[in-house]
This record gives C-alpha cells, sequence and structure tokens, in this order.
C-alpha cells in the first residue's frame, strides 16, 4: 500500500489548491479525482457559466442598436457557442493537468503529486479504497482533506436526463437554442443562465419565482433592479408561483404553475433548466467508516480550522470548500485549501475570515457584493449609514453608453463610520470589489478611505463621490439628482 503525507479527495479549486500548497512544503501527494479535473469549477460550474456569459454579454453589445452603428447580418450558432465553452473549460483543464504532470516528478528538496482517478472511500482514518471500474487500490495518507464540492439539487418528481429536463451539469448537452424555456428558481444560478440566453434574443425565457422577489437574500433594492434588467431583457418572471407539474409530452414540455392568488397557469416550453440550489457531494465516500461526521443535510462539520474534531481519536481529516457549508463560492474553497494545508504543515494559527469573501453575479450588468447588507444589519440590531449613486452620474459609464447600474456603499453608524458592505451593479465590478474587500478587512474609517484619489476617467468614481456622501460634500448632490443619488441612516429603534 503506498503511503502519502497527504491525500486529497477531489480535483476542484479547494482540492487543487491544498495539494499544491503542500507540494510547495515539499510533501507527497495523492490527488483522486472521479471525474472531471478541476470539478464543477472548470466543465460544470464557474467557468463555463461566466464563458456563455460573456459570450453572451458581447452578442449583446453587438447586436445594440443604440450607439450610432448597426452589425448587418448578426448570426449566433449555439453550437459553435458550445464549442466555444467547452474549449475554454478543456485550456484550464489542461492547465491543471499540465502542472500536475510537472509536480509528478521527484526533486530533491521538492514535493511530488499523484494523480489517481477513480471513487475515493474511506475504509479507516488513514486508508482510502480508490475504486475505478473493476479495479482497486489502497492508499494511505497521514492527513486527509475531503474536498469533493457540491450537486446540483434534483427534483423529487422531476429528474434531469440532459434531454429535456436540464440542470447546470448537463446544460451543455444542448445542441441548439430552445425556442422556449422555464427556469425553476430565481437564485444566482438560476437568473444568471436566464441573463445568458435572454441576451441571445432567440430563446423565450420564463424565470419562476417562489417569493415575490428574486434574489431574496439580498436586499429589495437590488433584487428589485435585477427583476427590472431581466424583463427589460425579455424574461417572463413568475412572481409567488409554485411548480405543480411538469407533464413530458413527445416534443415540448407542459409547464403548470400554481400561483399564491389562487388561480394557476398552463403553457408550453422545450427545456427547463432545474436551478434549486446545490447539496453537498459526500454519498458514498465510506465516512460512516470514520464516524457519524455529517449533518442531515449532508455537510461535514469542520471547526475554525477545517478540522473535523468532533470524532473521537480522529485528528488527521479536514474537510474544505462547499461541503463545510460555509458558502459555495471558488475563492472560500480554494482559500480554505491552501489555508489548512498550512495549518496542518505550518503550524498556522490565524482563522479564515468569512465575514468579507466578494461574491459575484453576473447578470446584466454584472454585480459584486461584499461584506454585510441592511438586512442581515437590521437583524443584527446595528445601526448603519447607507449611500447609493447611479452610474448615471459617472463619466466612464456614460462614455461606454453603459450607465445602468449603481454603487451601494454601507457605513457604521456608531461613530467610527467603518466600512460595512457594498453591492455595485455595473461593467468591471468585479475588478474593483476587492479594494473594498480589503477596506472592510482593514476596518479604516471614512476619514482614511477618502484620501485615495481616483483615477479618471474610471467606474470607480462612483464609490469616490458616493463615500463622499457621509459628510455631505459629494460633487453630484442628492438634492439636484433624488432619483440618482440616496442617502439614509437606519436606528434599531425603527424596526421596533
Amino acid at each position: 500500500m503506498e503511503k502519502y503525507d497527504l491525500i486529497v479527495i477531489g480535483s476542484g479549486p479547494g482540492g487543487f489548491a491544498a495539494a499544491m500548497r503542500a507540494y510547495d512544503f515539499g510533501k507527497k501527494i495523492c490527488l483522486i479525482e472521479e471525474n472531471l479535473i478541476g470539478g464543477a469549477g472548470i466543465m460544470n460550474g464557474a467557468l463555463t457559466s461566466k464563458t456563455m456569459w460573456e459570450l453572451s454579454a458581447d452578442y449583446s453589445i453587438a447586436a445594440a442598436t443604440d450607439r450610432g452603428y448597426r452589425a448587418a447580418g448578426l448570426l449566433v450558432d449555439y453550437e459553435q457557442v458550445r464549442k466555444t465553452v467547452i474549449q475554454a473549460a478543456k485550456e484550464k483543464q489542461y492547465q491543471l493537468l499540465s502542472q500536475i504532470e510537472t509536480c509528478s516528478k521527484e526533486r530533491p528538496g521538492k514535493g511530488s503529486i499523484i494523480l489517481k482517478c477513480g471513487r475515493a472511500s474511506f475504509l479507516d482514518k488513514n486508508t482510502v479504497k480508490i475504486t475505478e471500474k473493476a479495479k482497486e487500490e489502497l492508499v494511505f495518507g497521514q492527513y486527509i482533506i475531503v474536498a469533493t464540492g457540491s450537486i446540483p439539487r434534483e427534483l423529487e418528481d422531476l429528474p434531469t436526463d440532459g434531454k429535456m429536463i436540464f440542470n447546470s451539469d448537463s446544460i451543455l448537452n444542448l445542441k441548439k437554442f430552445p425556442e422556449r424555456m422555464v427556469v425553476i428558481g430565481s437564485g444566482i444560478i438560476g437568473c444568471e443562465f436566464a441573463t445568458i440566453f435572454s441576451n441571445y434574443k432567440q430563446t423565450e425565457v420564463h424565470l419562476l419565482d417562489r417569493t415575490n422577489r428574486v434574489i431574496p437574500f439580498e436586499d429589495n433594492d437590488l433584487s428589485d433592479f435585477v427583476s427590472k434588467n431581466l424583463e427589460n431583457s425579455g424574461v417572463k418572471i413568475h412572481y409567488e408561483a409554485k411548480l405543480k407539474e411538469i407533464i413530458k409530452k413527445d416534443d415540448y414540455l407542459e409547464v403548470v404553475l400554481d400561483y399564491e392568488d389562487g388561480h394557476s397557469k398552463v403553457f408550453e416550453v422545450d427545456i427547463a433548466l432545474v436551478s434549486i440550489g446545490r447539496i453537498p457531494n459526500t454519498k458514498n465516500l465510506g465516512l460512516e467508516n470514520i464516524g457519524e461526521i455529517c449533518n442531515r443535510s449532508g455537510l461535514i462539520a469542520t471547526d475554525e480550522f477545517c478540522d473535523i474534531k468532533k470524532l473521537k481519536g480522529v485528528d488527521n481529516i479536514y474537510a474544505v470548500g462547499d461541503i463545510t457549508g460555509h458558502g459555495q463560492l471558488y475563492n472560500i474553497a480554494q482559500h480554505q485549501g491552501r489555508f489548512t494545508v498550512e495549518k496542518i504543515f505550518n503550524n498556522l494559527s490565524e482563522k479564515i475570515n468569512y465575514k468579507n469573501m466578494s461574491t459575484l453575479m453576473f447578470f446584466k450588468p454584472e454585480i459584486a457584493a461584499v461584506g454585510l447588507n441592511e438586512k442581515q444589519l437590521q437583524l443584527q440590531k446595528t445601526p448603519y449609514k447607507v449611500a447609493i449613486y447611479s452610474n448615471r452620474l459617472v463619466n466612464r459609464n456614460i462614455a461606454m453608453r453603459n450607465t445602468n447600474g449603481f454603487v451601494k456603499i454601507i457605513v457604521s453608524n456608531d461613530g467610527k463610520d467603518r466600512i460595512l458592505g457594498m453591492r455595485a451593479a455595473s461593467p468591471q465590478a468585479s475588478a474593483f470589489i476587492i479594494s473594498v474587500a480589503h477596506l472592510i478587512d482593514e476596518e479604516n474609517g471614512l476619514s482614511e478611505v477618502r484620501k485615495t484619489v481616483h483615477p479618471h476617467p474610471g467606474v470607480t468614481e462612483g464609490i469616490e463621490d458616493c463615500l463622499r456622501l457621509f459628510d455631505q460634500s459629494s460633487v453630484f448632490k442628492p438634492e439636484a439628482f433624488p432619483d440618482l443619488i440616496q442617502y439614509r441612516e437606519w436606528l434599531p429603534q425603527e424596526t421596533e
């Protein structure tokens, strides 16, 4: 039985990052992957969906007729789009494979990584069985990191078939644009795919929202902004609608919805995309052979160091990524993977700060979020001040002819004026959100933050003038543009 310093189960963002960080410490690593290298972060998740979004956004701009030019004979071939998306994913996969191959060679003072393909399952706290088809192999690990990610949640009575019923794993099975589709679920993934298909103007898109607003965990102003943009792009949002059933016909689907007010609606679509969240991928891992470590949702309970401390006598097993319940984000998994290895081999004593993990939502336009929102602060009864500044006042956005969006900044109302959170809907929002995350981490007050002079013309000038609103020193005034600039304060007694 081959022995390793570290076994990593899963090659997604968390597992791959962990393996590479252990390599830095000169360790011998076994990286086990059952399916595709890179996990859902590459072929069935972040990279493919964002490539689809980028291509659709480019097409939407090329098809625009309000910029003084018109593209003649603009056509789109879904099969070619699909090939481009798969090509992007394979490009990244071969980068991962190239690095693993390079790191598999033993060098003086360096670690080594061996990739083994197959299903991993625990026999005990140090022994893992790898099964590939009819072959079985046992490996021993001094330490083991579980990084198996998550899979799309299924509807019990509507299993995906990759032909008419899809989820984010199987959507690339499509060979052409559907004429009509229904997206079941109005969270981030559902709204992203509704955006993608509506951008091309080839598909009638229905979006099923069980509540009265999309992205319900965000503040109402952001949710309303997303809804309005989706509807302006042609998406038909069914608010407060419950899916009663989908009836499969020979060449179409019959959708039956029941609404909160008692009425029902029946309509036809060609495909359904199920987007009702993701569940931890912890089945068939043999976890029962090391003890009961999963809760009812399948999540693995860990401490602040990603360590499974719950089990007596198990002091060498860690879990990172979606299976830990700290947020299903690529960046969280990657950070946890690196952090855990540093804890194991470098005795790291710091804890992960989950408060300021940035989130990106690829709608129209893209939205970036970091820190707390108003709903969260009100639940905590934390007093705050908030300023909202429209992109319609930002020169760079005006020059881009892309003024749809805003910056929203929340600051503590305790005399310290610390930045607590930001939401930004804008082109390039994904690029500048990290600077605000840094300000939150540093707990800088507004007096320090405002010392930075932003370049002109840049989209971040909206942030600069928005920050000035808190001491009424903005260049553009809310009394002149009440529909574009807002400022308000909230105190706990307002709720009471």
